[in-house]
């Protein structure tokens, strides 16, 4: 039993800082994510990793999503959304992405732990995710795990209960993004 120690650990803290997460906030960035012509969806390092998952889903949605620094994705323009993952909102190559959206007309959103930072600053939603990384020691909420894990966690969650408001918004099951899913694999 005592190797499920730290497992038992690590979800009972995820489910405290989950309810810190603001419901309104999230419904903010849905509502964003409706009204956009297209979607483009960024992030560094495990944040990125998380939010290339959600790009994904979106694109089983049905929606035109692409992620930032591909070769294949467009310029930004008036009527889109950047959606932007930083722990810290204040990685450099993600602001300036922010930047350049907002300079285009484009919406921007965030998931982050420091909405008051660069990135959550120029934001027109931003949903708070409790956490703490090694970028900004010191700052946000303590954790059992390694610097930035549950700010990487708790925000694929976000992003998973996202892509299930947007399944009923939307009227898709899973037979509908199944139709979308890759077949080249």
């Amino acid at each position: 039993m005592s190797e499920c120690k730290n497992v038992f650990s690590i979800l009972n803290e995820l489910m405290e800082n989950a309810k810190e997460i603001q419901n309104e906030d999230v419904l903010k960035v849905e509502d964003l994510i409706m009204n956009a012509k297209r979607i483009f969806v960024g992030g560094a390092g495990r944040s990125g990793f998380a939010a290339r998952g959600f790009s994904n889903r979106l694109m089983h949605l049905g929606f035109q999503v692409y992620f930032v620094g591909e070769p294949t994705t467009p310029s930004i323009q008036e009527g889109d959304l950047l959606i932007v993952g930083s722990g810290s909102g204040n990685t450099a190559s993600l602001v300036s992405n922010a930047k350049t959206a907002k300079a285009q007309g484009a919406k921007v959103a965030t998931v982050t732990m420091f909405p008051e930072n660069k990135i959550g600053s120029m934001a027109d939603a931003a949903i708070r995710i409790p956490g703490v990384t090694e970028k900004c020691a010191g700052q946000g909420k303590g954790s059992v795990q390694s610097s930035g894990s549950s700010f990487e966690e708790l925000t694929w969650i976000t992003y998973d209960a996202s892509v299930m408001d947007l399944m009923r918004i939307t009227k898709q099951g899973d037979k509908e993004l199944f139709a979308r899913h890759a077949n080249m694999e």
